[in-house]
């Protein structure tokens, strides 16, 4: 049976991983992989998570499931964290949670929802967006297409083209969104912006479909949410899909969620069946030991305050490399504009350099980012930081 199968290229990022941990330079920089790093080259396990994970420890009498939709807890925690206690969807029951296996579990799950609430329906995704968005969503059978959105002469978004390309969307078309610190080009809307993308999607009938994956790393809790939350007060259905990979560090945890807002509380329910019905016909049963943890830290005020200081903490680590690689690359690299760095927002920003250039930084500096030039800012810190911009002095020069 399995004789005719043909080997299949390796992912892009998976084999960039492969290639970082066999070289044997002392010196080499990871950039490509998308995880949270502190000062010591580490993905750490969040304080608060630790205390959280020890309260559950031992005072937990069960490994049964829990359900298809998951942990109850947990799904009221993450619509108070994503939406806000007092956000009009919640307060008229239209809002329906699953709990899923990471955000590529709620993307998942969104996809094969719409496949079957419209099969006709086409999922438009923006130009460029994360790898992982396109085999994620066809696989789910749904049709994909693109829209114009990141401007790589000026490292932000091409925001006229992308609204007159959402504008000529026919009605029921869905739009897959970055809520905040969009992967991989770290380039995100403004409040403004934002409105006149709601106004485009009333005006078209158009649905969004958010990916929140970043929430608290760009402009912190509450303004990563500002989008989520304008587009689902003023919508009648929306579709959001949330990690807890990165403001929790619970990344081999796989924790994620699914909300759905519905017209009406009757609609909810008829949309929050079908999700189960089509969670349990693809993984059964969620894993609960991440939700477990993330609505103990949720549900106790102390614990709550804490982590939000922990995800401040890692959002202002970021924004301070950013800002500290800006200064060190006017100095080394004049011939460059750069300022994008600062502008853009979260773990990645497209570095706006060759392919060719990509290369040369990882053949003769081993330091390794993805080909199209995405690099994860926080695999940067205070001892590799100045070998980086050096290197990267070095490539531009030597292309000249």
């Amino acid at each position: 049976m399995f004789e005719h199968l043909e080997p299949v290229v390796q992912d892009t990022i998976l084999g960039l991983m492969a290639a970082f941990r066999a070289d044997p330079d002392p010196h080499k920089v990871d950039l490509g992989v998308g995880v949270y790093r502190d000062e010591r080259g580490e993905t750490p396990v969040l304080p608060a998570v630790r205390l959280a994970e020890g309260a559950l420890l031992a005072q937990q009498s069960t490994k049964t499931y829990v359900g298809p939709a998951g942990n109850a807890g947990f799904n009221q925690a993450m619509e108070r964290l994503v939406l806000g206690a007092a956000h009009p969807a919640l307060a008229s029951g239209r809002v329906r949670t699953v709990q899923t296996p990471g955000g590529c579990g709620a993307l998942r799950l969104g996809a094969e929802l719409i496949r079957v609430a419209a099969p006709d329906a086409t999922v438009h995704v923006s130009a460029p967006t994360w790898a992982n968005h396109v085999p994620l969503l066809a696989g789910a059978g749904v049709k994909l297409a693109t829209y114009p959105y990141f401007d790589t002469a000026s490292g932000g978004v091409q925001f006229a083209a992308m609204l007159a390309a959402l504008e000529r969307l026919p009605p029921r078309a869905v739009v897959l969104l970055h809520a905040s610190c969009h992967n991989p080009t770290g380039a995100d809307l403004s409040p403004q912006e934002w409105r006149e993308v709601l106004a485009v999607l009333k005006r078209r009938q158009l649905m969004p479909f958010i990916d929140m994956a970043y929430q608290g790393l760009g402009e912190g809790l509450e303004g990563d949410a500002f989008a989520l939350r304008l587009l689902c007060a003023e919508l009648p259905e929306v579709l959001c899909a949330v990690s807890c990979s990165k403001n929790f560090g619970l990344y081999r945890e796989r924790t994620g969620a699914l909300h759905v807002l519905s017209e009406s509380p009757a609609a909810a329910e008829a949309a929050f069946s079908q999700l189960v019905r089509i969670a349990r016909g693809i993984w059964s049963m969620p894993p609960d030991h991440g939700a477990a943890i993330v609505h103990g830290i949720l549900a106790d005020e102390t614990l709550r305050l804490q982590w939000v200081g922990e995800v401040d903490a890692m959002r202002r680590r970021i924004e301070g490399l950013r800002r500290e690689l800006l200064q060190q690359l006017r100095e080394h690299c004049p011939q460059r504009d750069f300022g994008f760095i600062t502008r853009q927002r979260g773990m990645f920003s497209y570095f706006g350099i060759s392919t060719a250039q990509v290369h040369a930084l990882r053949e003769r500096h081993h330091v390794y980012m993805t080909d199209d030039s995405r690099m994860n800012i926080a695999g940067l810190r205070r001892e590799n930081l100045g070998y980086f911009v050096r290197a990267v002095a070095q490539v531009l020069e030597a292309a000249r």
